[in-house]
């Protein structure tokens, strides 16, 4: 087999060898070799690469209106950056998604990257760094530590527009389902005892209000993502920056992605503040949380089908065993289930990494990065899942449900203000005791009339207020 050709590049450990045809260079390479950690490279996360391609643009074309950048290495910077958000490259970002040094590899992956497009471009070799430098140029007026967070932010603005996006879309199919049931009367349970009846579209109806209360967290949550530190260069002090780069950055990076970002107020303060990160994460784990309650419900309540409740049907979508033939799993459900399980620990990892920041940097934000990228595209899928082979297929049994209501003690509770609470009580009791059902031991009593009775326990009466006192 013949050698590969190579091309040598140096760094301040010396010379290596780097694959000729590699847009990444030694830089990348030493990554490449210290964190063999997940097998997971950062192209894994495309909105990130685009990200970072956005950011290096915004510095390239501010560099150039200080006249700090020539006009014909901005536009091949730029050419290349614009090739690199439309998807080009996307296998050269090849560093492991876990990475020490507070993300230094990631964004050496992106300066290498760029810098060899960008000359090739310019009618150049790979590695010929005399023309255009990773460092000098393409990371001109920048470190790490305020283009990665700035890249992680704007990353995670697209990952929380589709995340909100699949949850409308779910949420639009709960509230078609909700008007679909809107008639069927069902038991309501607390406690997973029998309640007070209510009806199945009443039940469905929650799970898209929660879901909409959780967009407009989400939402919330992106405006703190909002706020960038891109100027502050090491630790904030904007050392190695002109003094009018920060504001011009900001301003194109916001013209770049369309987002309405903002300089922070303290470039030191937000150099080192994970705040945001924490207040993201906690808000994906409320919606995990609350995702995988419903997912809960609806596993039970399609339980059975003969020794379960069995007040719904979930569309069968495999076969659920090796050796029970016949049987059908709610697999959908399960597996949102353990997305939520999933975050919660992710939200763990955050909130430890964030706390283990040190002085002015936290150098554990690939972590919180994964962390939060890994939440955001895996509760979205989850939701795309849950509501194209789960939700939309649902299916109520009917009779079954209208049978449960009319043999349950629990609607009792509507008798209550009626015959008092002892005699409720009383009748609660027997009608457990005996089989007998409350309408006929009621009747059987004189508590009430049947005409009272079929008056009181109208389904549509039995679902909403509408106690009216008798006349004395």
């Amino acid at each position: 087999m013949p050698a590969q050709a190579v091309r040598y590049e140096h760094d301040l450990l010396g010379s290596r060898a780097v694959p000729a045809r590699a847009y990444y260079g030694v830089h990348t390479l030493r990554a490449l070799e210290n964190f063999p950690i997940t097998g997971t490279p950062i192209s894994i996360y495309p909105d990130l690469v685009a990200a970072l391609a956005c950011v290096k643009q915004a510095a390239a074309l501010a560099n150039n209106e200080l006249k700090l950048l020539d006009d014909a290495r901005t536009q091949a910077v730029v050419k290349a950056c614009e090739e690199i958000r439309a998807g080009n490259l996307l296998e050269e970002f090849v560093v492991d998604v876990i990475q020490g040094g507070a993300g230094t590899s990631t964004n050496m992956n992106a300066n290498e990257v760029i810098a060899n497009r960008a000359l090739e471009l310019m009618g150049r070799e790979k590695g010929d760094y005399r023309h255009l430098h990773p460092l000098e140029h393409v990371n001109l007026g920048q470190s790490t530590n305020d283009v990665y967070p700035t890249a992680v932010k704007v990353a995670l603005h697209f990952g929380i527009q589709r995340l909100t996006a699949a949850m409308a879309a779910l949420r639009a199919a709960f509230s078609a389902k909700a008007a679909e049931f809107a008639d069927v009367i069902k038991m309501g349970r607390t406690q997973l005892q029998d309640a007070v009846p209510m009806t199945l579209g009443q039940e469905f109806s929650t799970y898209a209000v929660m879901l909409e209360e959780d967009e407009q967290r989400l939402k919330e949550a992106a405006l703190l993502i909002h706020e960038i530190n891109l100027g502050a260069t090491a630790i904030g002090t904007g050392i190695t920056a002109h003094p009018d780069y920060a504001a011009l950055v900001c301003r194109n990076l916001s013209s770049i992605t369309g987002i309405q970002l903002v300089t922070a107020g303290n470039l030191v303060e937000a150099t080192q503040d994970a705040g945001a990160f924490v207040q993201l994460s906690g808000v994906l784990k409320r919606v995990a949380v609350k995702l995988s309650k419903t997912c809960n419900d609806l596993r039970l309540l399609s339980s059975g089908p003969r020794a379960g409740l069995n007040e719904i049907d979930l569309p069968p979508m495999q076969a659920g065993s090796s050796i029970m033939p016949g049987k059908v799993n709610p697999v959908i459900p399960e597996v949102v289930n353990q997305i939520a399980f999933e975050v919660i620990g992710n939200d763990v990892t955050v909130s430890f990494a964030a706390e283990a920041g040190q002085l002015q940097l936290n150098a554990f934000e690939p972590i919180i990065a994964h962390s939060l990228f890994k939440s955001l595209m895996h509760l979205r899928n989850g939701c795309d899942t849950l509501r194209s082979r789960c939700v939309t297929g649902i299916t109520a049994n009917r009779e079954h449900l209208r049978a449960l209501v009319e043999n349950s003690i629990g609607i009792v509770t509507a008798l209550n203000p009626y015959i008092g609470y002892e005699n409720a009580t009383q009748v609660a009791q027997e009608a457990h005791a005996t089989g007998k059902s409350v309408y006929a031991l009621v009747l059987e009593k004189g508590l009430l009339t049947r005409r009272q009775l079929d008056e009181i326990l109208r389904p549509e009466a039995l679902t909403r207020p509408s106690y009216v006192p008798p006349e004395k």
